[in-house]
């Protein structure tokens, strides 16, 4: 993030997470943080968002955008490297990816989405906090 604290995915074990890889430069990703600000730290979800900016340079300018939006609930996690895309294998933005409480993959999903829509919702309770058998 801009204060240099970096963000170990294993630490949020435990609990669903959704995974959004997007860009300022990216306008499907700018048309989509609105709806992934609305559902973050949302209780009655129980997903924890952690949105992930691919754009290379100053992570200061990426909480610049968030806050110019008023996307408060998105804090400014960013991949300077650009090495998230290949270690999850996509090749396009935005990608938003959905663990379980074990980590493992339920689902990802590649383009825009409104994620407050019903069958959006719907979706993300698919992944269990304690992973079924």
């Amino acid at each position: 993030d801009p204060s240099g604290e970096e963000l170990a995915l294993d630490s949020l074990k435990g609990q669903p997470v959704l995974i959004n890889l997007w860009a300022t430069w990216c306008e499907p990703c700018v048309k989509e943080l609105p709806t992934l600000n609305r559902i973050a730290n949302r209780a009655d979800i129980g997903v924890e968002v952690v949105t992930v900016s691919q754009d290379i340079g100053e992570p200061e300018a990426v909480q610049r955008f968030l806050d110019e939006r008023g996307l408060a609930q998105l804090p400014a996690w960013i991949d300077a490297e650009g090495a998230l895309p290949a270690s999850y294998g996509v090749q396009a933005l935005p990608v938003t990816i959905l663990y379980d409480g074990s980590g493992r993959e339920v689902w990802r999903y590649l383009g825009d989405r409104d994620w407050t829509s019903a069958d959006s919702l719907k979706l993300l309770g698919e992944a269990p906090l304690v992973p079924q058998s």
